[in-house]
């Protein structure tokens, strides 16, 4: 018995005796299947030739990703906090190295994951951490390996420990969640987003869809859902799903500009904007 793993988008399936007919996370419209069909890879195979690079990617926050790049390429953040570490979204592979350097920083008190293209092998690191996984209730269909660590919470925001704050924007999934870190960015407040807000090439912008790949954008009435969710917070700095994909600074300023931009793009008018 296996717990297989989706070439693809990285999520890790309940144990079976042979690969999964089907992933069901990348046969919906917001991923794809690989052009070349279905592949599956387990935790063993796939340490054979990754391993996790791991870096600073601003004080108290960690970046861990897989190199060489697999399934979506995307990189998990530890958020170092007093009364204990939070996991922000996941990755596949978890060997022994990334299990010492994460244990030397405090270990994991908690896992949350903005939405399923993250969930990658979430209940792995559960189980090696002795950490809770917390999921929006909206996704809840998209879990393909259940676990009782997992919790799922319902509303728009869902309060953590100093201060950090899960909060329900929807847009890319339903349950598409950002953390805010009020601690970030020097106290001036960090937002952290995956691609439920995904910060663009232009570091000056970001941008919003449904499908990345499939190239399907959101609806205005998506837009105005993930401003109105945001304005409470202040925030000056971004950190999105990718090494490197941040702003740095005047980032709340910038959801602002970018949701307008947008808008206009298809179409729509922006006077509630002003």
């Amino acid at each position: 018995m296996e717990n297989f793993i989706c070439v693809q988008c990285g999520a890790q399936f309940s144990q079976t005796a042979e690969p999964p007919p089907r992933c069901p996370i990348c046969q919906d419209e917001r991923q794809f299947v690989r052009h070349d069909g279905q592949q599956w890879t387990t935790l063993q195979k796939l340490a054979l030739h990754h391993r996790n690079r791991i870096e600073e990617e601003a004080p108290r926050l960690l970046g861990i990703g897989t190199e060489p790049e697999f399934a979506i390429a995307q990189r998990a953040l530890l958020v170092q906090s007093p009364a204990g570490n939070l996991l922000w979204d996941c990755i596949s592979l978890l060997e022994d190295n990334t299990i010492a350097e994460v244990r030397g920083r405090g270990g994991i008190r908690a896992i949350a994951i903005s939405h399923p293209h993250f969930y990658s092998s979430m209940v792995e690191w559960a189980e090696h951490f002795d950490a809770e996984i917390y999921l929006h209730a909206a996704d809840r269909q998209w879990v393909m390996r259940a676990s009782p660590r997992i919790q799922f919470w319902e509303g728009t925001t869902f309060p953590l420990w100093d201060d950090l704050t899960l909060i329900n924007c929807g847009g890319h999934f339903e349950g598409g969640t950002v953390l805010h870190w009020p601690a970030g960015a020097h106290g001036k407040g960090a937002l952290l987003t995956s691609d439920i807000l995904t910060v663009v090439q232009d570091r000056r912008y970001l941008s919003f869809m449904r499908s990345y790949p499939n190239l399907i954008p959101l609806a205005a009435a998506a837009i105005d859902r993930i401003l109105e969710t945001l304005e409470e917070f202040s925030f000056d700095q971004i950190y999105g799903g990718w090494w490197k994909a941040n702003m740095l600074a005047h980032a709340k300023t910038a959801v602002a500009r970018s949701a307008e931009r947008y808008l206009r793009a298809i179409g729509h008018s922006t006077e509630r904007l002003s």
